[in-house]
């Protein structure tokens, strides 16, 4: 049974395929986590909740380990609570005690419900435990209740809390970066004291992103026990590790409390976001492969089915400069590649020259395309490719009609200016009037015109946040309100709308979360475009969310972002470790650029299902040494791509041994341009040996099954 629970002792066991979660009520009625880690099948072998109460002086009479499995603040807890709460009669103590539980199945995945409640006052929590036993993942969210009639305020409601084994010697791997340089890979020791990692600016942000891994200090890519983590939130966030001198570790996470609280009526109900969490002894690597599993199967949308098509993008084309017969004739250099998707960017709409002007008039317009988007559209699929375009919903210019119309609809306090970024203002998604308006806009912009794909951007992060018209207890909800709001506008636009596929973006990769993921079906993983740089990026990336949502571009040189000089292939190779797009300006290609990339993308349209679909493996990281070398191998193991990249070399060094992993040791494989057959065992025992001449050369290998 996935779910065991032992009435006798009051614990209970989440069984996946070879990880246990445990936890338990002590003697109090408290709830304790028990156990992390390998799989205990006897509920026999799991520690009394009461067993790690060792007193000290100074410290709570409980001990200063007690492990509370949903920690609020009172009494005497001196740790990162998840839970902070003012009743009405203004006691700021919050205890909770155990109250009941449930299990059930839910969308196919076995459920545990437990019930706390306040020893006094109405405050029901519900803690939900979603048990993806293939990936061994636990998923937990939480939801408050206020049974009363006065109000209760909420001043801090985080996800979860996860309890590593007590001792000492931790290392914390996070993400962290900046625009162009977004989810590059840091890790440190972890000391006594509490390192945050958060977003406070409206988005999930550039700079940091909502997720963790913490291991003993020697895991690697192959080997190691890592316990990990990743939270579902695409607005401010934040995930708190806390170490102590007793050997006590635990990360807690959710939407951040910084300038929040919520006001819980009688009645109503607060939901937080859902924080994941897993263990496993297989490394980063099985990190990794066990997150890629969840998003794949439990997280992404299923409509509309199909691998990620290729596609182009006319930004760096054009820029603001479009017009029908210019994006007409990139339209057609794309179709000679065998591009699938095109898609025109910024400038389309209505005073749109530069982005000063026109954020929020959705409109065609009529000078650009003066027979609206139905010619273009028309063309693009007469060229056999379908037709996408990009939108940023949530912002507005001053100079634009909706802003004179409505310039209540934007985040702003009474006495204070309203600061801008790239000229733009933010809309206050958690205002009726501007959910409506926002899906409507869309709605009609995409049942009037045969658009399938729409890139969904955020260019700026929030300030001002005020609501002048809500009253003083709500002004603070705003930050949680606006995440709520979008999702509420992306799940409507997909069920109008099956058909239609969204790319989340946000000045580059903002806005990259297993939030948005669940209604978006790709992320822009970054404005820089740069294929060397992106190796770093792309690695940063694959550590929490598979190369399917990778969205990666080939892109000229020296435009944009100031683009090295490599050669196409090189370029295309870093682009087809993810979904593959085309970004440069076709219409300066020569016929032999234009040959070479359809070559290369008829290769892609090849082997992307094993590259969307299959397990990775970071074999060589661009981090060390001058070669990068990324794996791909399909779940039956018949087939696999290995991409081996080369950096600007150094004192003649020679390219490593690559060795593969993830094959069956007994099958045989045929390795393209080599004669020889060879065994599973022996790719990946003696490797293969590549041959790269010059800086950023590159190949492509693929590994296929001929027998066993």
């Amino acid at each position: 049974m996935p779910v065991v629970f032992d009435e006798e002792r009051r614990l209970w066991s989440l069984q996946g395929q070879a990880t246990t979660y445990a936890l338990g009520v002590d003697g109090e009625a408290r709830l304790r986590h028990l156990y992390h880690g390998p799989t205990l099948p006897r509920l026999e072998d799991l520690p009394a909740p009461d067993a790690d109460n060792a007193r000290f002086p100074f410290e709570p009479p409980e001990g200063p380990a007690a492990r509370y499995e949903y920690p609020a603040w009172g009494g005497m807890f001196y740790r990162e609570p998840c839970l902070k709460a003012t009743f009405p009669d203004g006691v700021r103590d919050v205890r909770l005690v155990f109250d009941d539980h449930a299990a059930r199945t839910e969308d196919g995945a076995p459920q545990l419900t437990i019930s706390l409640r306040d020893l006094h006052y109405p405050l029901l929590v519900r803690l939900y435990y979603r048990l993806f036993e293939e990936e061994d993942l636990v998923e937990r969210w939480t939801v408050l209740e206020n049974a009363g009639r006065a109000p209760i305020e909420l001043e801090q409601v985080l996800s979860a809390t996860w309890h590593l084994p007590r001792g000492h010697g931790y290392r914390l791997t996070h993400l962290a970066g900046k625009w162009v340089g977004e989810t590059l890979i840091h890790r440190e020791v972890v000391t006594p004291g509490k390192k945050v990692l958060e977003s406070r600016r409206g988005n999930t942000s550039h700079h940091a992103n909502p997720f963790f891994a913490v291991d003993k200090g020697n895991a690697t890519e192959e080997w190691g026990e890592v316990w990990f983590g990743a939270l579902a939130w695409s607005g401010n966030w934040k995930i708190a590790a806390e170490h102590d001198a007793h050997g006590l570790l635990q990360i807690s996470g959710g939407a951040n409390d910084f300038d929040f609280s919520w006001h819980l009526e009688g009645g109503e109900t607060f939901e937080t976001p859902a924080f994941l969490g897993g263990y496993t002894r297989e490394g980063f690597g099985g990190m990794s492969r066990n997150l890629h599993r969840y998003a794949r199967k439990h997280v992404l949308p299923k409509e509309p089915p199909g691998p990620r098509p290729v596609l182009y993008n006319s930004w760096e084309a054009t820029y603001f400069d479009v017009s029908e017969e210019g994006q007409a004739a990139l339209a057609e250099k794309a179709a000679q590649m065998g591009v699938e998707l095109f898609v025109v960017d910024d400038g389309w709409f209505g005073a749109r020259n530069d982005d000063t002007a026109g954020l929020g008039d959705w409109r065609v317009n009529p000078e650009k395309f003066p027979r609206g988007l139905g010619a273009l559209i028309q063309k693009v699929h007469s060229l056999g490719m379908a037709f996408g375009l990009w939108v940023e919903p949530e912002m507005v210019n001053r100079d634009s009609d909706l802003y004179r119309k409505h310039p209540d609809w934007v985040y702003h306090f009474l006495t204070r200016p309203r600061t801008e970024s790239r000229n733009q203002l933010v809309l206050n998604l958690a205002k009726e009037e501007v959910k409506e308006h926002l899906f409507s806009m869309l709605d009609r912009l995409l049942s009037e015109n045969d658009i399938s794909f729409i890139k969904w951007d955020m260019n700026r992060p929030f300030s001002e946040p005020g609501w002048p018209e809500a009253s003083a207890g709500r002004q603070r909800e705003v930050w949680v309100r606006h995440v709520q709001g979008l999702y509420g506008v992306l799940r409507r636009l997909r069920e109008a709308h099956p058909g239609v596929a969204f790319e989340s973006c946000s000045g580059g990769g903002g806005r990259a979360d297993l939030g948005i993921m669940r209604l978006t079906d790709q992320v822009w993983t970054s404005d820089n475009t740069d294929p060397f740089d992106r190796l770093s990026i792309q690695e940063g990336y694959s550590m929490a969310y598979p190369a399917r949502t990778m969205m990666c571009w080939v892109a000229d040189p020296g435009q944009w972002t100031e683009n090295r000089r490599a050669p196409l292939s090189y370029r295309f190779h870093s682009a087809m470790m993810g979904s593959l797009g085309i970004g440069g300006n076709l219409l300066e290609w020569s016929d032999e650029e234009l040959a070479e990339a359809r070559r290369l993308v008829e290769r892609y349209m090849g082997i992307r299902t094993v590259i969307q679909e299959g397990n990775q493996y970071r074999l060589l990281s661009p981090r060390d040494g001058d070669i990068t070398a990324v794996q791909y191998v399909a779940e039956d193991r018949s087939r696999s791509i290995l991409f081996v990249l080369r950096h600007p070399t150094r004192f003649q060094d020679p390219v490593p041994t690559v060795y593969p992993r993830g094959l069956a040791e007994g099958s045989l494989y045929r390795v393209t341009g080599m004669e020889d057959i060879r065994s599973g065992r022996s790719l990946m025992g003696w490797g293969v040996e590549v041959l790269l001449e010059g800086d950023l050369a590159s190949t492509m290998i693929e590994l296929t099954e001929v027998g066993g």
